[in-house]
């Protein structure tokens, strides 16, 4: 057989692997599949693929070395840096791909990336109340309603918050440069400085009395802001939060501010930012649109695609050497993975607001990828023993190892829970089985 008719035969490989992703995504548009069943097919992959790895890759690549001289010590250095290599490299690519928009291709992976957003949005505000003696005195794992009401203002030195005489209808608190509390008179006296975490107006969550002093900024300030009548919503929402509040009488909360200063804030922050672990639908769909909408969303999501790809279809190719001897365990492993990755990736993107034929664009990328990855691992890495392409599929198979965990497992835990332990156990095994038969 010529070369060219070997590389087209490798190329069809490489495309048969990656075919079933056309039809999960498919699936994912058009017929409302039993998520658990997605989930233990994902299971299912990830246990054959890790059964391949350690196989295909890891003892057979090792003992290929140990024949032609290598220590056993130094074999295992060799395999162990190429999986590490790989996984590093993957894992880098990935988080970055992620974080320009091809996050939005998994529900898990974005369930991470939509948490991560919102504690990074939510940090600097957490810091800033957890130096609010008055709000330190409510339960930390219910400050999350709390902070979605928190709105900011800019104020310019010299700028007036409020003045004395006006309705007590909102808290503040310095975010950062400085206020001056102020009895009005001729000349105005200077009554207190306060600064960044510091609370003025706090009266007004507890009485709508008017406010008995003016403020003024000292320096132009940013401060956070709580209505009192969204504060009146949230102890209408929230009855716990609502109970906390009326333990807080008029002497106790000055009470607070006086004595009860030993309280850690980084502690109470830290408490607070638990509380943060969750999403509500109308985050969820600001954050994906967010996501989706970006510039290099749609480039990030094909580089994404392929990222997950080539390891596994470079290792294809590197070790095809006829139909006879292919690599059965790998290309069930990511064949069977590609439909429920596809699925789960399609609907999401649906709900993102690509459109079908997009969807399909988009993923018609893993074919072509394949197809080039497959040629590429035969022309350079295939065909030999030497130390180097031994080293070389490591690497890929470190990829293939890091893509395992980073989405395939998680995505199934996502869909179908716990229960996805018996059919990564039972492709692990599966896997084992084909493998066993190839060397008799």
């Amino acid at each position: 057989m010529t070369l060219f008719a070997d590389l087209m035969l490798v190329g069809m490989v490489g495309l048969g692997t990656t075919s079933s992703v056309m039809i999960g995504a498919a699936l994912g548009l058009y017929v409302p599949f039993p998520k658990k069943v997605l989930a233990g097919t994902l299971a299912f992959a990830a246990g054959s693929l890790i059964a391949a790895l350690a196989i295909e890759l890891g003892f057979e690549g090792a003992n290929d070395l140990h024949k032609h001289g290598t220590s056993v010590h130094a074999a295992w250095a060799i395999i162990a840096g190429g999986f590490a290599i790989g996984a590093v490299a993957y894992y880098v690519a990935t988080l970055f791909l992620e974080q320009k928009g091809a996050a939005i291709r998994y529900p898990s992976r974005f369930q991470e990336y939509a948490l991560d957003r919102k504690r990074q949005a939510a940090r600097k505000r957490i810091e800033l109340l957890a130096r609010c003696d008055l709000l330190r005195h409510l339960p930390p794992e219910e400050l999350e309603p709390l902070i979605e009401r928190v709105s900011e203002r800019d104020l310019r030195a010299g700028g007036v918050l409020f003045r004395a005489g006006e309705p007590g209808d909102a808290l503040y608190i310095v975010g950062s440069g400085s206020v001056e509390v102020l009895l009005e008179g001729e000349p105005a006296q200077v009554l207190a400085e306060l600064g960044e975490g510091q609370v003025v107006g706090e009266m007004a969550l507890l009485s709508g009395g008017e406010r008995t002093a003016t403020v003024r900024a000292k320096t132009d300030s940013r401060l956070l802001s709580i209505s009192k009548a969204d504060f009146e919503q949230l102890l209408a929402d929230d009855p716990q939060l609502a109970a906390a509040v009326r333990r807080l009488s008029h002497d106790r909360a000055i009470s607070n501010l006086s004595s009860n200063r030993d309280i850690n804030p980084t502690l109470w922050a830290d408490l607070a930012r638990g509380s943060l672990e969750h999403l509500t639908r109308k985050e969820e769909t600001s954050l994906l649109h967010e996501a989706s909408s970006g510039p290099s969303a749609g480039l990030a999501i094909v580089f994404g695609n392929i990222l997950d790809t080539i390891p596994g279809c470079l290792v294809i190719g590197a070790k095809f050497t006829g139909l006879e001897g292919l690599s059965l365990t790998l290309i069930l492993g990511m064949w069977l993975g590609g439909i429920p990755e596809a699925a789960a990736s399609a609907a999401m993107l649906r709900k993102a607001g690509y459109s079908d034929r997009k969807v399909f664009g988009l993923w018609s990328t893993v074919l072509a990828a394949g197809i080039v990855a497959a040629i590429v691992g035969n022309l350079l890495i295939g065909g030999s023993d030497s130390g180097v392409a031994i080293f070389a599929q490591a690497i890929a198979g470190g990829a293939i190892l890091a893509l395992v965990a980073h989405a395939m497992i998680p995505e199934a835990l996502h869909k179908g829970g716990s229960a996805v332990v018996l059919p990564a156990v039972g492709g692990f095994l599966f896997a084992l089985y084909l493998a066993m038969l190839e060397q008799t």
